[in-house]
This record gives C-alpha cells, structure tokens and sequence, in this order.
C-alpha cells in the first residue's frame, strides 16, 4: 500500500509547488506595480497631460490680443514650415545643436578619458572638480562669458594688450560666443556621460595591441576608440538635446540677434501672446528630439552588432 500511495502524492505536492510559485509570482507582481505606480502618476501628471495639452493647444488659433479661439486647425503649423524664416530658425537650432554636441565631446573626451583611467586616491576629487560647474547657475556662468568675450573683456583685453588684434573681435551677439558659451555650461555633462559609457574599455586590450606591435597612435584609432563610442553617442545626444532647447545662453550671448526655436517660443508666449504658435514650435523642436534619438538608437544597434 506505502508503494502505492508515494506516486500519487508525488504529482499533488508538484501541483502545490506550482500553485504556490504562481502566487508568489502574482504577488510580486503586484508589489512591482505598487511601486511602481506612484513615479508613473507623477510622470503622468507631470510629463504626459501637460505634453498632451500642448499638442492640443498647437491646433488651437490665437489672436493678436493674446485670445486663445478653441478650434482645429492645421495654420500653427503651415505657417512654420511654409515661412522661410521659421525655416532659418529651425536649421540654425539644429546646427546650434550638432556643432556644440561636437565641440564638447572633442573637448571633453581627454578629460573623461583620463578620470575613467585613473586609478590615483584623487580620482574622486578630480571627477567632483570636473562637474563642479554645474553647482552654478548657467545664468551666473552666461553673465561671466559676457565679460570674458564682451568688446572691452578678458579676452579682446589680452589679444590687443598682446598685438595680435587692432579692432576687438565681435564674439558676443553672434553664434560664436553663444556657442563657445554652450560647450563651456555642457562640458560637465559630457564628461559624466562619457564616463559612464566607458565600461567597455579595457587596459588588457590596449596592452595586448601595443605587444602584438600596434603603435600608440594605431592602438588609439583601433581599439580604444572603438570602444568608446557608446559613451561619446551619449554624451552627444545628451548635448545636443540640452542646446537645442535652451533658452538663457542664446538670448544673453546672442543679445537678441541670435534666434532658435527656444528664443522664438519665448517670444510667442511672452511679447506676441500666441499661445497655439508657440506649442506648434514646441512640437516641432520635440520632432527634432525624436529625429536625433533615432539616429542615435541606429547607430548604437551598429555599433553593438
């Protein structure tokens, strides 16, 4: 009878350990998404509704008395992409945007490359150096770059002090000094982003290249940097998305000549009082996010293939 009975009960006790790790899976399950739910409340209150009523809004009329008529209506956003100027500003933004995200990883890249190598006991006091910056207002940092490439600043100073210049370089209410601006208040995060993304380099394979006879420079093009592009595609991405919607650089270093599409909304909001135009802009720049993020998702599917 004991023979008989041992596999009937071997089949009920594989049925109540099954039963038992589908609860247990169903109540985590529930703990996942209990904590969960509150960052996604927040991000749907915070994030969603308000970009969903923007896009609402894009498709709405304003008037010029700053009257908001509830429609539906395609001219927010013929307007721009039928007007050359808006064009001008779109191309400028997005340039803005590649040039600075260029310009930062280049200048950037040694600095993250050094701190991710180093192996010294500063190696923590050198990375809080690198990112102490961002303990300053960008607005106090755009007020300094004022002085230091203003007619009568640091720079034009020393230049003519020096002989090298008669007349003082224009570097502010351009491009220029808007840019050299940019890549001054992004390099922190340029540098944190690249070294983070630097875990795939290894010392090993450096030293392994140098002794089956690569050259410095051979080993630098070949393996290590290679290896870096997922942290140098980050930083980049993470740079452009910050230039192309900021505001205070442009509008203070570009002393009103400089106009973007972040400069160009703030204009619509607060001096022409257009609401749908500004949120059609604001459409528009979120699409040139999208664009960029999709390269960049490319390129990081090739690079990891």
């Amino acid at each position: 009878m004991t023979t008989l009975k041992e596999p009937l009960q071997r089949p009920r006790l594989g049925a109540a350990e099954g039963e038992l790790e589908q609860a247990t899976t169903k109540r985590n399950r529930r703990t996942y998404l209990a904590l969960l739910l509150p960052g996604l409340l927040g991000l749907l209150v915070s994030f969603v509704f308000p970009l969903a009523y923007m896009v609402r809004m894009s498709f709405n009329k304003g008037a010029p008395d700053g009257v908001i008529e509830e429609t539906f209506t395609l001219d927010t956003y013929i307007q721009p992409l039928t007007d050359p100027y808006y064009w001008r500003v779109t191309l400028d933004t997005f340039q803005m945007g590649v040039t600075v995200g260029v310009l930062c990883v280049i200048v950037s890249y040694p600095v993250a490359l050094f701190l991710a190598r180093s192996t010294s006991k500063w190696r923590g006091l050198l990375i809080a150096i690198a990112i102490a910056p961002l303990l300053t207002s960008a607005v106090v940092r755009t007020y300094g770059w004022m002085v230091i490439l203003g007619t009568n600043g640091l720079v034009n100073s020393t230049l003519a002090d020096w002989g090298f210049i008669d007349t003082p370089l224009k570097l502010t209410n351009n491009m220029t000094g808007v840019t050299i601006g940019l890549v001054e208040i992004f390099m922190p995060y340029a540098i944190l982003a690249m070294i983070s993304g630097f875990g795939r380099l290894s010392p090993q394979l450096e030293e392994a290249a140098g002794s089956l006879g690569a050259s410095k420079f051979r080993v630098f093009t070949r393996v290590t940097l290679p290896l870096s592009l997922p942290g140098i595609l980050t930083a980049f991405l993470l740079v452009f998305v910050l230039s192309i919607s900021t505001f205070i650089t442009p509008r203070l270093l570009g002393g009103g000549s400089v106009q973007v599409l972040a400069t160009e909304i703030y204009d619509q909001t607060t001096g022409l009082l257009n609401w749908p135009f500004a949120a059609a802009l604001s459409v528009i720049l979120l699409v040139l996010f999208g664009l960029i993020i999709a390269v960049y998702q490319r390129l990081t599917k090739k690079i990891g293939g």
